[in-house]
């Protein structure tokens, strides 16, 4: 799990937090809130007709009245149904609606932190942020919160309608209310940091159980499967023992909230059974108070429940502005400049240092390199020394610790991020693709185009066989990772991505490190042509990558050491050279 901060915030002080998305649906949740409150209210009437029922029509004889009495009852009990129906109805939509709309902040503020947030979380833990937690915080807004208020403001009006009903009677709840309320608050103090506990470690779960599945092949064919359910099982029990911890306290709860209202009830009929007895109290107020000491049952007993969920909705609230409280890193620059028109695409990286962030040392330190438009330039160097770094400084998936990266001259951090990823497309070593169609994953979100623009990348990256002949062609889902694909399919529909729209600058890590020999030769004739006309800056792990370079500079000890033509490099440059060799000769036991 990632190490986050723990916000020492009370449950109200989080809960505060949620009211920007409850203002806008503010009237719709107050007005189901009055509807339960007055459900509560019409049923908390009934006693008291009960106590007319009883000392009027049965103690006197007096049946004439009898019907309209009873007649009362049900109105009452009628109008108390429609309430809660009416409440549902009011807090249905906008509990919703606040669900979605957090969740859809949650994703693009994710989209907008940098990658390094990312190295530092689990995925586990953000998914679980933006499902179960808001599915929590979901619940509250549309029952629990409610009926939070609403049973308190019952139990006050209850008990005063004990004290109308007989001071003495009411003195016993107001006294039996004291003891409650100190031991449900210690309780639920204790419940809460149970819940938060319990919350992280489902978002561990829920990690093991997504790299798992990412990682099943890995996982089968090195026998780890035994292994890592250990390390499952291990975690679940863990989270076990939390919920364990959590029902003990509930239990203790629950105890509480049942037998402190109990025992006010047997101390009323008691005392009742006396005043009747003494005549300082007619049956009718005895049978009253009791039955309103039973309609309160409900919200003491319950108060224990909905404490507990206010402080797992406080947790959940907790978590999720966890994330959303972390500021990103990389932004757009107060007074952008726009690019030039039309983009040339001269790359130049200037006194280019970068460390991680808590990293000892700097992975590059004074990398100074010019593109020049149009030119190819292939990145070489030995395994961790930062050439996959540098590539992620060009569209600002890091930021420099010192230098500059420049396009056309200008700075890429005085570039709007929309503009400088627009300018600058990337094909990564390993290829990301997702669940969805080809013509998606090709395009990838990028402003609607013909299908004729998708087969034109298809075809750069010699992918268009392949494609048409899938069952659907573009329309077809390829699953999950691209799993369903060869390691060399999936590279080529990563590499039609980054050339679709044909941006001006190119950066490619390794762009065919999961070809084989006969793919490798097709893909090298498409890169050609479409390097033609860009600039592109290519990761290399073999000579016959670097030769399609006009230019390569080798990259060792976090400098570019040297730039020339790879002919002349090989003749006079010995480090150059043994690399190369090593490089091929990797290559070459991978494809054995």
């Amino acid at each position: 799990m990632s190490d986050v901060p723990r916000p020492a915030d009370g449950t109200l002080s989080a809960l505060r937090r949620l009211l920007p998305y409850v203002r806008p649906h503010r009237a719709p949740l107050i007005g189901g809130g009055l509807a339960a409150l007055a459900a509560t209210l019409a049923g908390l009437a009934v006693p008291l007709v009960t106590r007319e029922i009883v000392d009027g029509p049965i103690a006197r004889g007096e049946l004439d009245v009898l019907p309209w009495l009873v007649l009362g009852v049900l109105a009452f009990g009628l109008v108390e149904a429609a309430l809660i129906t009416l409440r549902r109805a009011l807090v249905a939509r906008p509990s919703n609606q606040i669900e979605s709309d957090m969740r859809a902040d949650l994703f693009a503020h994710l989209q907008r932190l940098p990658v390094a947030f990312h190295d530092r979380w689990a995925s586990g833990q953000l998914l679980s942020r933006a499902t179960a937690d808001l599915t929590t915080v979901r619940w509250f807004v549309a029952f629990s919160g409610i009926f939070l208020v609403v049973n308190a403001v019952t139990m006050v009006v209850g008990i005063g309608v004990l004290v109308w009903l007989s001071p003495w009677l009411g003195l016993v709840i107001a006294i039996t209310a004291v003891p409650l309320t100190i031991l449900t608050l210690m309780l639920e103090s204790r419940f809460s940091v149970a819940a938060r506990r319990a919350q992280d470690q489902q978002g561990d779960l829920a990690t093991i159980v997504e790299e798992s599945a990412l990682g099943i092949r890995v996982l089968k064919s090195l026998g780890r499967g035994r292994r890592l359910t250990d390390h499952f099982v291990a975690q679940s029990r863990g989270l076990r023992g939390t919920e364990l911890v959590k029902l003990r306290l509930l239990a203790a709860l629950w105890f509480v909230l049942v037998m402190l209202p109990e025992t006010a009830i047997a101390v009323i009929l008691g005392l009742g059974a006396y005043g009747v007895a003494t005549g300082s109290l007619t049956i009718g107020t005895l049978v009253a108070a009791v039955t309103v000491m039973t309609y309160l049952y409900w919200p003491i007993a319950s108060l224990g429940w909905l404490l507990a969920e206010a402080s797992n909705a406080a947790t959940a609230t907790t978590r999720y502005w966890e994330v959303r409280d972390v500021l990103p890193s990389i932004t757009d620059p107060a007074s952008p400049v726009p690019p030039a028109e039309p983009v040339r695409g001269a790359l130049e990286l200037r006194g280019v240092a970068f460390r991680y962030p808590g990293a000892a040392r700097d992975v590059l330190t004074g990398v100074d390199l010019v593109l020049r438009p149009g030119e190819t330039l292939a990145l070489v160097g030995a395994t961790g020394s930062g050439k996959t770094t540098l590539t992620a400084l060009i569209p600002r998936l890091y930021d420099v610790t010192a230098g500059s990266v420049r396009i056309d001259g200008v700075d890429v951090r005085d570039l709007t991020l929309a503009d400088l990823r627009r300018t600058v497309a990337t094909a990564f070593e390993d290829p990301v693709l997702i669940s969805a169609s080809v013509r998606e994953n090709v395009a990838l979100g990028s402003p609607a185009r013909s299908d004729e623009d998708v087969w034109e990348a298809l075809r750069i990256a010699r992918a268009d066989g392949f494609v048409a002949a899938l069952p659907w062609g573009l329309d077809t889902r390829i699953g999950e990772q691209g799993m369903s694909l060869s390691g060399g399919q999936r590279q080529r529909l990563a590499l039609a991505r980054a050339v679709f729209g044909r941006p001006p600058l190119l950066v490619l890590d390794d762009p065919l490190s999961a070809l084989d020999v006969h793919t490798e030769a097709e893909v090298e004739a498409a890169l050609r042509q479409v390097l033609g006309g860009v600039t592109a800056l290519v990761v290399a792990h073999r000579s016959s990558t670097v030769q399609m370079a006009d230019r390569v500079a080798l990259l060792s000890g976090g400098r570019i050491s040297v730039v020339g033509d790879h002919s002349e490099l090989m003749a006079t440059h010995p480090e150059y050279r043994a690399l190369l060799a090593s490089l091929d000769v990797e290559k070459e036991g991978v494809g054995a």
